[in-house]
This record gives C-alpha cells, sequence and structure tokens, in this order.
C-alpha cells in the first residue's frame, strides 16, 4: 500500500508516494532496494506509474514515485513549467530522500524514468556514481533527433507552430505575466506537444486527476537543448533501454545509439507508439522484462556499488 510523503527540492516541496517491497526477498544486509519514479513530459505521479511501482513492490523492491516541482500535488511556481535543469534537480532530491528511507539499502536505489524522465533518469545516475541501475523506458535521448523526428511525421509546420507559440510564451514571461499554455497530448493536426491518433483517448485510460492536459509553451523552444545522450559514456551502472519500434514522439533510433554508447546498456524493442506502455499489454511485457533485469542486477548476492 503506498504512504504519502514529502521531500524538499531546492527550497520546495515535492510530493510522493512510498511504495513498500511485499516481502524481503531482494533484502540484503543493507535493506531493500528502492526505484525511484518519475513521469515524462508533463506527467504526474498519478498516471499509470503505479502500475509499475506496484510491481516493483510484488517482486521485493520498494518505490519511490514522485511529482516534479510546479507539477501534481507538489508546489512551486511556475505551474506547469516543463524545465529540464529542474526536472533533473528533483531527481536527485529524491534520490536523496529514498536513500533515507527506513529499511532500505541506500547502495541499491534504481533510477527509473519514462519519455523525458528516461533521458533525465540517465543523466542523474551520470552524476552520481552510487546509483545501482537505471530503467529507461521509451526515452527521449537526443533532442535534436526528437525534432528531427517531429518533422517526418506532422510536418515542418507543426515544429514553427509550437515555436511562435513558444516565443509568445516567452515574451509574457519576460514581463511577468501569467504563462501561456499548450496542450501535452492532441489528435495529430492539432496543437499540441505530442500529436498522436486516439491520444485523449488512450490518456483518458490511465491519467489521474492532478494531470493537466497543458504546458507552458516556453518548452517547445528548450526540446532541441536536451541530449542525455551526451552524458551516458560515464555511466559505470547496468542500464536497461526500452524502445518502442512504432514510436512517434521518441526516436528509436537515436535511443539505440544512446544505449550502444553505454558500457553496461541492455537494449529491448517492442512494437508500440509512445502511450502504449502505461497500461495493458505493452505495459505488462515492460513490467515483466524490468523484473527479470532488476532482480538480477540487485540480486543480494551481487556485490553493492
Amino acid at each position: 500500500m503506498k504512504r504519502d510523503l514529502t521531500f524538499v527540492s531546492h527550497g520546495v516541496r515535492c510530493a510522493a508516494w512510498h511504495v513498500p517491497a511485499a516481502g524481503d526477498v531482494l533484502a540484503g544486509p543493507g535493506g531493500r532496494p528502492c526505484v525511484v519514479m518519475a513521469h515524462g513530459f508533463g506527467g504526474t505521479r498519478d498516471s499509470g506509474l503505479l502500475n509499475y511501482a506496484e510491481g516493483f513492490a510484488e517482486a521485493g523492491m520498494d518505490a519511490f514515485v514522485f511529482d516534479y516541482r510546479g507539477f501534481g500535488d507538489s508546489d512551486g511556481a511556475p505551474r506547469q513549467d516543463v524545465s529540464v535543469r529542474r526536472q533533473r534537480q528533483d531527481y536527485h532530491a529524491a534520490l536523496a530522500a529514498a536513500r533515507r528511507l527506513p529499511g532500505v539499502d541506500p547502495r541499491r536505489i534504481v533510477l527509473w524514468g519514462v519519455s523525458y524522465a528516461g533521458g533525465h533518469a540517465l543523466v542523474v545516475a551520470a552524476q552520481d556514481a552510487r546509483v545501482a541501475a537505471v530503467v529507461s523506458l521509451t526515452p527521449v535521448t537526443d533532442g535534436l533527433a526528437s525534432l528531427a523526428h517531429v518533422v517526418r511525421h506532422a510536418g515542418v509546420g507543426r515544429l514553427l507552430r509550437l515555436a511562435g507559440h513558444g516565443l509568445r510564451d516567452t515574451a509574457r514571461a519576460l514581463t511577468a505575466r501569467p504563462p501561456h499554455h499548450v496542450p501535452v497530448v492532441a489528435e495529430p493536426g492539432t496543437l499540441a506537444m505530442m500529436g498522436l491518433p486516439r491520444a485523449p483517448e488512450i490518456c483518458a485510460s490511465f491519467v489521474g486527476p492532478t494531470f493537466r492536459n497543458e504546458v507552458c509553451a516556453r518548452a517547445a523552444l528548450k526540446v532541441g537543448l536536451n541530449r542525455p545522450t551526451s552524458y551516458v559514456r560515464r555511466l559505470d551502472c547496468p542500464i536497461l533501454v526500452q524502445i518502442g519500434t512504432k514510436d512517434r514522439i521518441a526516436p528509436a533510433r537515436a535511443a539505440r545509439r544512446t544505449a550502444r554508447k553505454a558500457g553496461r546498456g541492455e537494449l529491448l524493442d517492442y512494437p508500440v507508439d509512445h502511450l502504449d506502455v502505461y497500461a495493458g499489454p505493452g505495459q505488462q511485457r515492460a513490467l515483466a522484462d524490468q523484473l527479470a533485469f532488476l532482480t538480477r542486477v540487485l540480486h543480494p548476492t551481487r556485490s553493492p556499488r
């Protein structure tokens, strides 16, 4: 059963759930392993992440699921502002909080991320050598490749429209006016950060009450600057990269290049699009492979990092 708690990231209260392990099958002398989890672009902890966290708990791992500053139940302003820098700072703060949980082995902490957070997890693990492993699900690993991917699937016009909205929002920020928002997801041909067939219908099947289908439009101007792939050569822990071969948002080719760069990277492909990993068969298969990977690399007989 999940437990509500909070932690502080750069002076701001962040909300989290602690999902304790159901048993001690993976417990070692230092305690149980723990998986630190956050959502992707504009997502919240109540939107599909418990499907994974509860699976980890059943397998003997604690889970620590949190909202970024400005999203969900966390404090922070402006609301709905996707900042790569702040989100990575929040991951570091959540990592520190998870290491202090009772019964958790601070030397066996996993970083788990999906979409944008799949890239964040790689970067934060490269910056913290004590991280035991990383699970990176349908990750955005190269912002430049992502922009090219958008052009291939939706045309350059959509990119230019988003850039125009981003400039409008930036101007409002510079003049201390309220943010200008754009939707996170919508049907193809409709203005949104992600245009996918049946996107509103698919999201309705797994999003929670704190999710808002909007982000500050300034995020569109920063996508190309987000390049986790440039960090992975520094990684010294096992990583699992899970790619959707039909993904229209996170280019599979870029994620494959990133996985090959990592010295201890493992790569798995799935015939899914970007939103298919939060519920249903796509989620169940991805979780099963994550459990196989994590129970192997976190086994208490292995030497801790």
